[in-house]
């Protein structure tokens, strides 16, 4: 799921909770002439652009990865999330749910990258094999999505809506402080003494002002597209101030064809512990977000059907996610911010999915689309990612609200929630602990996941009388 189901995932935001689900112009199996299905796929990829390259750029600044190879990842973001777009919305046997369902890059994994790979580059490890390992631990992952999708049943039994809520609101609260440092001009501005400067500050905060105001007006497809504009808002302002760099535009090639495994290919057992269990969490979030597309495209939301589109989708996560590591990227999820959409447009149709899929594939494969975007300077970003990370938080808090939360769920939610946080602010808690231990449970997402699904599992809930 992406901020906005968040998930990850300007996912789709509150506001458009409050689109009334008008009946269908377009349903799943229909097939809107060529100019309205490209003004459709359109809408689409303008409430997806920025989420799906966000992560890549934001895991490429903290690890100080060249531009070169910056442009590479957020290239292949586009192209991975197209293929898996396309899987999803024309379904190849098991693999995909048959609906117009996009996928990007999702921001559950920025937390654990960034800081498994920031520890690895302060140790002396080169860039490029930091890199290597993230991939290798990517594809690894891939697997246990892929093996989740054939027993979705045991699995939702362990990983109840308390545990997910829980994971999900402590990636939205962590994920926060890397906001805040983008906001403030990021790990070089640190370096360099220009970190929170007044300059920084304008440009963060007038993206952030933007996307309030915008998701504020009456009209829906602004509120749709509010991220896209406060970032050209804010791009616009870093060129008055002379603060675009377009460097990897001009280093970019004219065309990329994707190359496997670029870097190589690594591991670390410390970084895959905690992505395991964030890709447990991933592919439970997937069934909600297949089960609200199903829901707006008023197909069945339980039964047969809905059963086999969910085990396609989370298994079309785990494939995707697999050819990401191939492909020198970050893990995938099922994006929410396409059902804004579908409400908006009333068109569901699945082959709007297919030119989405084209769209993105012909931006990744054009270099010089991943250096432009590369251009903006990283207070712009911060300013439209703090928007995206308070809305996996608020995802979090929306899961845990829909549930009964009694004393045994209030302690569970206080000890892990305690454990997280804390663990992340204060690592030096662990300095004690085998490096193997610790290296795991430094990822306040891993110590209060860890923490939500033992409590979880050893505290049985009292049966209601």
């Amino acid at each position: 799921m992406q901020p906005a189901s968040l998930t990850q995932t300007a996912p789709h935001s509150a506001a458009d909770d409050d689109v009334p689900a008008h009946d269908l112009v377009y349903g799943p199996d229909d097939r809107p002439a060529p100019p309205v299905a490209f003004v459709a796929a359109l809408q689409h990829l303008l409430a997806i652009l920025v989420p799906i390259v966000t992560p890549g750029l934001l895991i490429c600044q903290a690890l100080g990865v060249s531009v070169r190879d910056t442009t590479l990842i957020v290239s292949m973001s586009l192209v991975v999330s197209g293929i898996a777009t396309y899987i999803q919305c024309r379904r190849f046997g098991p693999l995909g749910a048959g609906l117009l369902i996009v996928q990007g890059t999702s921001f559950n994994f920025v937390v654990p990258l960034i800081t498994a790979g920031s520890a690895m580059v302060k140790s002396g490890t080169p860039v490029e094999t930091v890199l290597a390992t993230m991939f290798g631990v990517v594809i690894a992952g891939s697997f246990v999505e892929i093996f989740i999708s054939r027993i979705l049943p045991f699995v939702k039994r362990l990983i109840t809506p308390l545990v997910t809520g829980i994971v999900v609101l402590l990636i939205g609260l962590t994920l926060i402080k890397v906001g805040l440092i983008s906001m403030g001009g990021g790990y070089n501005a640190m370096k360099d003494g220009t970190f929170a400067s007044a300059e920084n500050l304008t440009l963060s905060g007038l993206v952030l002002g933007t996307i309030i105001l915008l998701n504020r007006l009456p009209i829906v497809w602004i509120r749709s597209t509010a991220l896209v504009i406060a970032l050209i808002v804010g791009y616009v302002a870093a060129a008055y101030m002379g603060r675009l760099d377009f460097t990897g535009a001009r280093e970019a090639a004219l065309f990329q064809i994707p190359v496997p495994l670029h870097f190589g290919l690594g591991f670390s057992w410390s970084l895959f512990v905690p992505m395991l269990i964030i890709y447990l969490v991933t592919s439970l979030e997937a069934i909600g977000d297949v089960t609200a597309t199903s829901k707006v495209s008023k197909q069945p939301v339980e039964g047969p059907l809905w059963m086999q589109r969910i085990k396609g989708g989370v298994l079309v996560n785990g494939v995707n996610s697999l050819l990401a590591g191939v492909f020198n990227t970050f893990p995938s999820s099922v994006f929410a911010q396409n059902n804004g959409v579908i409400q908006l447009t009333g068109i569901a149709s699945r082959h709007v999915g297919i030119w989405i899929a084209g769209m993105l594939i012909v931006l990744g494969l054009f270099p010089a689309v991943a250096g432009a975007l590369q251009a903006v300077p990283e207070p712009v970003l911060g300013g439209a990612a703090m928007v995206m990370f308070g809305a996996v938080a608020a995802a979090g808090i929306n899961i845990l609200a829909s549930i009964q939360l009694d004393r045994r769920a209030l302690l569970i939610i206080s000890v892990s929630l305690a454990l997280g946080l804390g663990v992340s602010q204060v690592p030096e808690i662990l300095s004690h602990l085998p490096h193997a231990l610790s290296s795991v449970l430094e990822s306040g997402v891993a110590t209060g996941g860890i923490c939500a699904l033992v409590m979880n599992w050893f505290l049985p809930e009292r049966k209601r009388a």
